[in-house]
């Protein structure tokens, strides 16, 4: 049970520096496109943030449930391809749950902690999507455009 504990904790902590690493970077480029963003005043512009903003979020947790993906391919012997591990990885990640692989024996635990890892991941990705779409609630309204 301590192996579980110790691994799924360095397994959270290597989520969250993603996480942490790629919301941080991708918050950066928004700051810095911000005023070219707010000058073209393009109809278009508001789409592709917020869709660039979802596809940056789902790239970084296909990154992250890889990462738990990998070490439940390391860690337990019942996982025995990588096509499995991701697979359960992902249901865990995400607490869909759907039972149909239930990993038996000392590293049980580590699938309740990725599950609690993922909570927190998405109520983050959530929180930084909610911003985005708050900032651009605040923009100036569009200038009408002669065609």
């Amino acid at each position: 049970m301590l192996n579980s504990i110790l691994v799924g904790t360095l397994l959270t902590i290597v989520t969250v520096a993603i996480h942490a690493s790629g919301t941080t970077q991708w918050i950066q480029h928004l700051t810095r496109r911000a005023k070219a963003i707010r000058e073209e005043q393009s109809r278009w512009s508001p789409t592709v943030i917020l869709g660039s903003t979802a596809t940056v979020l789902l790239l970084l947790h296909i990154l992250e449930v890889a990462v738990w993906a990998l070490a439940y391919l390391a860690l337990v012997d019942s996982i025995r391809d990588l096509e499995q591990a991701t697979y359960f990885s992902t249901v865990t990640f995400s607490s869909l749950g759907y039972g149909d692989i239930v990993i038996q024996g000392p590293w049980r635990l580590l699938s309740a902690i990725e599950a609690m890892t993922g909570l927190l991941i998405f109520g983050w990705s959530t929180a930084l999507l909610f911003a985005v779409v708050q900032r651009i609630w605040n923009l100036p309204p569009q200038k009408p455009t002669d065609e």
